[in-house]
């Protein structure tokens, strides 16, 4: 019984981790789509995030399933209570890689008001982000969990370096005004997929020990 599973553990391992990497380029793509003013490319995570969404219905199906064939307890009843809400997280971060993109599309043959340098940067640090609470949660890696928590004043510091440059941008020409709030809206999508994470990072302690701080 226990064997059996087990195995069944290691299919939802399996399928958060296949939910994790395509979250992961969803927002790699965004913001390549956003760099490259690639409106494929933009269209091409917007049209991927029906497949986030599948993947989220599978994995949240097959944890019910466990849960009513196997009626675990304790230790795998948090197990599979954090996949659950992890997938929820990991559904919204691809909401958000989508909307990056539809605004990514109004940039389409316009010159930037500004070189892209912070964006990006912020983009990289929210990818490192995801990936490292998902591993946190595969190699049930404490420390790791505890360092995505610790990294989202990371992101939260990117997002205020941005919307001042932008307010500065608008300050020297109201003209800049238009590309500055499309650029903030982007800015503002990324800082809640760091929140994201963060909970998921927090849902890996609370699978592992039993702690949750929110």
């Amino acid at each position: 019984m226990r064997a059996n599973f087990d195995k069944e553990l290691d299919v939802l391992n399996k399928e958060l981790i296949n939910m994790g990497s395509l979250v992961e380029e969803q927002i790699q793509g965004a913001v390549e789509a956003l760099k490259k003013r690639d409106k494929v490319l933009a269209e091409q995570v917007i049209q991927r995030d029906d497949e986030v969404d599948r993947l989220e219905r599978i994995i949240e199906s097959n944890c019910l399933n466990l849960i009513l064939r196997q009626q675990p307890v304790a230790g795998d009843l948090r197990l599979i209570s954090a996949i659950l809400k992890i997938i929820t997280d990991l559904e919204r971060i691809g909401d958000q890689a989508q909307d990056i993109s539809r605004i990514s599309l109004e940039f389409t043959d316009k010159e930037f008001i500004k070189e892209l340098t912070h964006i990006p940067q912020m983009a990289l640090a929210t990818i490192e982000m995801v990936k490292n609470s998902i591993d946190a949660f595969v190699y049930q890696d404490l420390d790791l969990a505890r360092q995505v928590i610790q990294f989202d004043d990371t992101v939260d510091g990117f997002f205020n370096i941005i919307k001042e440059e932008l307010i500065h941008l608008i300050r020297e020409d109201v003209n800049n005004g238009e590309q500055a709030i499309r650029f903030l809206m982007i800015a503002k999508y990324f800082e809640p997929i760091g929140d994201h994470a963060e909970n998921i990072a927090e849902w890996v302690l609370f699978s592992m020990i039993g702690e949750h701080t929110t």
